[in-house]
């Protein structure tokens, strides 16, 4: 019985892993086709498509995947008509989260948050209510390759002459952490931090605008931060979200 209960085991992991590559691959082509509705199909001319491209690529979506959403959005196949909406929920401890979403049916998408949020903790909230707490940022997200652009010294850090380039081309905050650097940005200045890291042999893992909270709710109890990850993850399974933000400052591992 016991082998049957590994195989059992290892197919349910494998389901619900194909399950959430299935959700991020539908993530992505919708955010690429709705970059290529709002602009041209060229990446060369719309920053905005080659960043979903990027971002994309980052996460292992197959080209065909890519090249589909690409043509869904100029119109050269049919796709759906969706729309990005913005909205808001309190979630455990009183943390603030905005919810991005693309989606074809509106009422669907709002009845599921409403769900979602009662059921773990949180209530939905008025956009607007939440919104002043967040700031749209642009967000670069980079790993190093070997050598690039790294000090010599005391793990990884950029070196001094990077790190000041990128401030004078409009890094507001540069954070470290393993082999990855993250560069927050005004709106404006995103694609120019991104193409300098890759002049300088870094691979792009994220680019884009964020929101980024203005003030955070620190979280010290370790069953309230779970509970938050518990309410943030069960968001980002519905099928029309695209990502959460919350202004939660986690002060202990979840």
């Amino acid at each position: 019985m016991s082998g049957h209960s590994k195989w059992a085991n290892i197919r349910v992991r494998k389901t619900a892993e194909d399950a959430k590559r299935g959700k991020i691959f539908t993530r992505h082509a919708r955010l690429i086709e709705m970059a290529a509705r709002a602009g041209v199909g060229d990446p060369v001319m719309n920053n905005a498509l080659r960043a979903a491209i990027e971002n994309a690529r980052a996460e292992n979506v197959p080209n065909a995947n890519i090249e589909r959403a690409i043509k869904k959005g100029t119109g050269e196949l049919q796709g759906e008509q969706m729309a990005e909406i913005l909205y808001a929920a309190y979630g455990p401890g009183g943390v603030a989260c905005l919810i991005e979403c693309l989606t074809d049916n509106r009422n669907r998408t709002i009845a599921n948050i409403r769900s979602i949020a009662g059921k773990n903790g949180g209530n939905f909230a008025d956009t607007n209510a939440v919104a002043w707490m967040f700031e749209r940022k642009g967000v670069v997200v980079a790993r190093k390759q070997q050598d690039a652009g790294v000090g010599e010294s005391h793990g990884f850090r950029l070196r001094d002459d990077m790190e000041l380039h990128l401030i004078e081309i409009g890094a507001e905050d540069i954070d470290t952490d393993g082999d990855t650097v993250t560069v927050t940005t005004s709106q404006n200045n995103w694609v120019e931090v991104r193409n300098f890291l890759k002049e300088n042999g870094f691979d792009v893992l994220e680019a884009g605008l964020k929101y980024r909270a203005k003030e955070r709710v620190k979280i010290a109890d370790t069953a309230v931060a779970e509970k938050i990850r518990t309410f943030v993850e069960a968001l980002e399974a519905d099928d029309d979200v695209t990502e959460v933000f919350t202004n939660a400052k986690f002060l202990v591992a979840v």
